[in-house]
């Protein structure tokens, strides 16, 4: 495993433990979400993403944390790996309500030079708020990455899909005491 993308939805921990992973197997994490956020909550348009994304793509080995569908032809044609992590409803539900809260509580800004920040409103009350997406997309993804994983489409992709935090830190575990 040189170049893994870890997937799941909104609030499944997709970021600590692809940074957790990374720092394990001692790659370069990367997170998608910092890429495409720019300042006050601006996303980047689909063409200045791609070629942002496939800039940090070319390194041999890294780990990538994101979703974003609209990229997979770009991602997994690099990824020989992909992580799902796959938790129940209610742990991924409490999981993003959890982290909104602290996230808004402390006004800490997400991505570094965006000044982006959680609002209890933005939280609880918006449309762009990210525990009503993850109410709104769980069943969907987990859908969708089932259908991805059984696809010929994906064949040359080593799929681990982990269903408790305990799998997550066993597979970390594991590829630390593997040599690299």
């Amino acid at each position: 495993m040189k170049r893994i993308n870890v997937v799941g939805t909104s609030g499944s921990g997709k970021s600590t433990f692809s940074r957790d992973l990374a720092r394990a197997i001692g790659v370069r994490h990367i997170e998608m979400d910092a890429i495409y956020w720019q300042a006050d909550w601006r996303g980047l348009d689909d063409d200045s993403f791609a070629e942002q994304l496939n800039r940090q793509l070319q390194e041999a080995s890294w780990v990538l944390d994101g979703n974003y569908t609209r990229t997979i032809e770009l991602k997994w044609s690099l990824a020989d790996t992909v992580v799902w992590l796959d938790y129940s409803f209610g742990r991924t539900f409490l999981q993003v309500v959890l982290r909104s809260v602290r996230r808004a509580l402390s006004s800490a800004e997400i991505w570094p030079g965006t000044g982006n920040t959680e609002t209890l409103y933005r939280s609880f009350f918006s449309r762009d708020s990210v525990i009503l997406w993850m109410l709104t997309n769980y069943h969907s993804n987990r859908k969708k990455y089932l259908g991805m994983m059984s696809s010929p489409r994906f064949s040359h992709i080593n799929f681990i899909r982990i269903k408790r935090p305990s799998e997550a830190v066993e597979m970390i575990q594991k590829m630390q005491a593997e040599p690299n």
